[in-house]
């Protein structure tokens, strides 16, 4: 899970969502959810127009908001439409998930802390990695605040298939980075921006922000010990402007 900033929707989809949630606050309370979800079924071409924008600043090549490794097929509404079907149609509600992440790991679950704040973390209002602590070696994420340690256990965040993809994607990464190198001392700019595009449409776009986050820290050298050349590669300026989400 990485940091992204949510574009604005055009008016006249913004008009369209308004439409729809007036439509939910015209019934009852208590008929609201069930009229949300109603109207959220009936308004197909609204959802494809939520879907095509929420592609468009997806990581990686329209992956999973959470997960980072599958493509993001389904729209998850971050507060679930039983709690809040007034947010069915916010567009600051809508992320784009995968199956697995939004129909088996997520659903509906939505923790709040005593004073009612959600505990998951949003990546279009959070910074993940303010919460959780990837492990570079284990692909594994460490909790380092009660709402990374909630966001991980309810996406599922370190199932197996995950951490052996993260690890999958730091010796892709490693490689990739190494031709980068290669090219830029060779002055040959074609590779070095087939690198960028490759390395920006990969899953796991967690992996190279965690290894372009760490570089700069302290004890970056021990994280590093394996691969020496690779941290000075991580460090050049140029590159990192063009793959830096922050």
């Amino acid at each position: 899970m990485i940091r992204l900033e949510r574009p604005p929707v055009s008016e006249e989809l913004a008009e369209s969502l308004q439409r729809a949630t007036d439509g939910v606050r015209a019934v009852p309370r208590k008929e609201q959810a069930a009229k949300a979800r109603t109207l959220w079924k009936a308004r197909a071409q609204l959802r494809q127009s939520i879907g095509a924008r929420l592609r468009e600043f997806a990581p990686g090549r329209e992956r999973c908001m959470y997960c980072g490794d599958n493509q993001g097929t389904d729209i998850d509404h971050f507060s679930p439409v039983a709690l809040t079907p007034l947010l069915a149609f916010a567009w600051r509600n809508h992320l784009l998930a995968c199956s697995v992440c939004n129909s088996h790991h997520k659903r509906d679950q939505f923790p709040r802390d005593s004073r009612g704040k959600p505990l998951l973390l949003d990546p279009t209002v959070d910074d993940p990695f303010e919460h959780l602590a990837l492990s570079l070696t284990l692909g594994r994420y460490r909790a380092l605040t009660e709402r990374g340690e909630v966001t991980e256990q309810v996406c599922g965040l370190n199932r197996d298939i995950l951490t052996r993809g993260r690890q999958q994607a730091r010796t892709t990464l490693g490689l990739l980075f190494g031709r980068w190198d290669t090219a830029e001392r060779a002055a040959d700019t074609d590779t070095m921006d087939l690198v960028v595009r490759t390395v920006r449409e990969q899953p796991f776009a967690d992996v190279v922000q965690a290894m372009l986050r760490y570089s700069t820290r302290p004890g970056a050298q021990e994280i590093f010990s394996d691969q020496p050349d690779l941290l000075a590669v991580l460090l050049r300026p140029d590159l990192r402007a063009r793959l830096t989400t922050r």
